[in-house]
């Protein structure tokens, strides 16, 4: 584990639930972070130097949950070693680093993978299969509404999360999710996009007392048009993002198609609304289990699920898994990214090859 945080609440009890897996070294940037964590969960080696981790003979699965300026240097070295790799979104700092990544992986032939853990709520692959069948006909339109409170006090300290040059900010933590959502539930890619981001807490004082400035994005709304596919013809979308919206947290996507809608709500609910019927129905779904002590928004619902068919495809030598996000699904959805910021700074639409 080189990180640990979303590692230390998530990822190391989802694998300790496995069989055949256990944790064999943690890695931070704070060298009491990496202590407190191996020791509240029984791991025999910490380090402040993430290579220690990488370089360790018992390691087969690199974890990277580190801030995104750091993903391309770990995960080069980590590929160089032979190491299968799950890395946090978003996957790199642009759309070069994360093709270069992708090569290295493939010329290793290692599992390469992005954690996109919504892939794996069961409710979510409910809601893949009945689009795929058909049950509201062509999408015309897609919607995405993320809303969390925490970022809205401004008393919150600076971090990396308030740095651009780290790669924070709602874009590339939030809407990373929405895009692989949209590319992975729709079989298609986004083709345009139009995107205005936000920075509503302007300023925040870091650790030392100091005051300074927040140069990423708290909010980001975004229209979009999809390629055409199967379920795609001139089809858009808007993603509305925000860390500063009270009262609660709410994670939803919706599908309108020809036929009526499908609504996905945070822990992988399903409501299908057909054309017609004047309202919602909720379908019955798994919603699977949550770990204790970590808020229920449903991600670690659905690492508690991928966890497992992680660690079988490395016994069975498996370099891909069914529903999971791969380097390559990252660079689609980091070309995305860059084209969002682009649109920003130069206030137009912007189209992706």
């Amino acid at each position: 584990m080189i990180g640990t945080g979303f590692a230390r609440k998530v990822q190391i009890p989802a694998f300790l639930n496995c069989e055949n897996a256990g944790i064999v070294s943690v890695a931070s940037g704070n060298l009491a972070n990496a202590e407190s964590a191996a020791r509240e969960f029984g791991v025999a080696h910490f380090t402040d130097d993430w290579r220690e981790t990488i370089e360790n003979k018992d390691v087969d699965l690199v974890c990277i949950t580190t801030p995104p300026v750091l993903h391309f240097e770990q995960a080069i070295y980590a590929v160089e070693r032979g190491k299968h790799i799950l890395c946090e979104k978003p996957m790199a700092m642009n759309a070069g680093q994360a093709q270069t990544m992708t090569e290295k992986a493939r010329e290793k032939g290692i599992l390469a993978l992005i954690d996109h853990e919504l892939r794996f709520q069961k409710g979510r692959q409910k809601a893949l299969a009945m689009l795929r069948n058909g049950d509201i006909g062509k999408v015309r339109h897609a919607k995405a509404n993320f809303r969390a409170p925490q970022r809205g006090d401004a008393d919150l300290p600076w971090n990396w999360w308030s740095d651009k040059t780290d790669g924070g900010g709602a874009l590339g933590a939030i809407v990373s999710h929405v895009i692989d959502s949209f590319n992975w539930f729709l079989g298609t890619e986004i083709s345009q996009v139009f995107c205005q981001l936000q920075t509503h807490v302007k300023q925040r004082q870091d650790t030392r007392g100091e005051i300074r400035d927040v140069t990423t994005d708290d909010e980001a709304n975004l229209i979009l048009r999809f390629a055409d596919s199967d379920l795609t013809t001139d089809a858009t979308a808007n993603i509305s993002a925000s860390m500063v919206e009270y009262p609660k947290y709410q994670n939803r996507l919706e599908f309108f198609g020809t036929k009526g809608a499908i609504r996905v709500e945070a822990r992988g609910e399903i409501f299908l609304g057909k054309a017609g019927s004047g309202d919602w129905t909720e379908i019955e779904t798994d919603l699977g289990k949550n770990i204790e002590g970590v808020p229920d928004t449903g991600f670690a619902r659905a690492f508690v699920n991928f966890a497992p068919e992680i660690v079988n495809a490395i016994l069975r030598g498996k370099t891909e898994i069914e529903h999971a996000a791969t380097f390559e699904d990252g660079v689609k959805v980091q070309r995305v990214l860059d084209a969002a910021h682009e649109s920003n700074e130069k206030g137009s639409v912007i189209k992706i090859d």
